[in-house]
């Protein structure tokens, strides 16, 4: 029997199944563009059996989590489905992602929400930040005209940090055990030389460098190192740089896990296991 996951956003929806309860083998997720929250629901439903082969007697559990998980308040094809709250699934999703017993999950969406996650423990929502996704692609359209994530980063590879950001280096020859490189003001330093392709790294870089901040400062708190990345932003070229860097100054262990993207469904099937 099959138990699936759905995961209702803002921008997408997602699904993804685990085969058995025993051996949890998991089928692999899918996402469908979400500009309708039950529309796209049904659509994500309709494609993932079809494309697995699955009939509905094959499926035991249905569990939803998201934004537009409220919508959905009658059974799916005479499935009964369960809503599992999300915070849980992000914490539960970077456990299995990451294979770890005790990290900081980073789910960075259209926002950025962080929780701490024990194996065998409650979940803890330690809090977020409206900076994500949807600032990304908002300030992008106004600043570059440009509105899609991958061509944004696509425009990036191009681009030179030191024509837009405040660097360490650019305000002291003191050290202070600080890296030269170590932002000091994101778009502290925009040159009259800028150009897109400096504004697409800017943006993605400060995006990153805030949510990677405040899971520097929860990671220390609760002392762990280890940081699971995950949410669409992930998929974004730049990430692995921009962490791995920071990674190495405040000797955290950020982690971007396969499947990263699908980490909050993945989490939401796991709740109905």
């Amino acid at each position: 029997m099959v138990t699936i996951g759905i995961d209702i956003g803002g921008s997408t929806t997602k699904i993804v199944g685990f085969a058995s309860k025993n051996d949890r083998k998991l089928i692999e997720p899918l996402s469908v563009r979400a500009t309708d929250p039950v529309t796209s629901v049904y659509g994500a439903f309709g494609k993932f059996i079809s494309e697995n082969n699955l009939n509905l007697s094959d499926i035991e559990k249905v569990s939803v989590t998201g934004v537009g998980s409220k919508y959905i308040t009658k059974p799916l094809y005479s499935l009964p489905c369960v809503n599992v709250p999300e915070f849980k699934c992000i914490g539960l999703g970077g456990l299995y992602l990451s294979g770890l017993d005790d990290v900081i999950v980073v789910s960075m969406g259209t926002g950025t929400a962080l929780v701490h996650a024990i194996r065998g423990s409650e979940i803890e929502y330690l809090g977020g930040t409206g900076v994500g996704g949807g600032t990304l692609i908002g300030l992008s359209e106004k600043l570059i005209g440009i509105g899609s994530a991958e061509h944004l980063s696509e425009l990036a590879e191009g681009g030179d940090l030191d024509r837009i950001d405040l660097r360490i280096k650019d305000i002291t020859m003191a050290s202070y055990d600080l890296p030269a490189n170590m932002t000091a003001a994101n778009f502290g330093k925009v040159s009259e030389l800028a150009t897109k392709e400096d504004f697409a790294l800017g943006l993605i870089n400060m995006i990153f460098e805030t949510a990677g901040m405040m899971a520097v400062f929860n990671s220390r708190m609760h002392k762990t190192r280890d940081i699971v990345l995950t949410g669409n932003l992930t998929q974004i070229t730049q990430a692995k740089g921009i962490f791995d860097t920071l990674s190495r100054m405040f000797d955290v262990n950020f982690i971007i896990p396969e499947r990263a993207q699908y980490s909050t469904v993945i989490g939401a099937a796991l709740c109905a296991l």
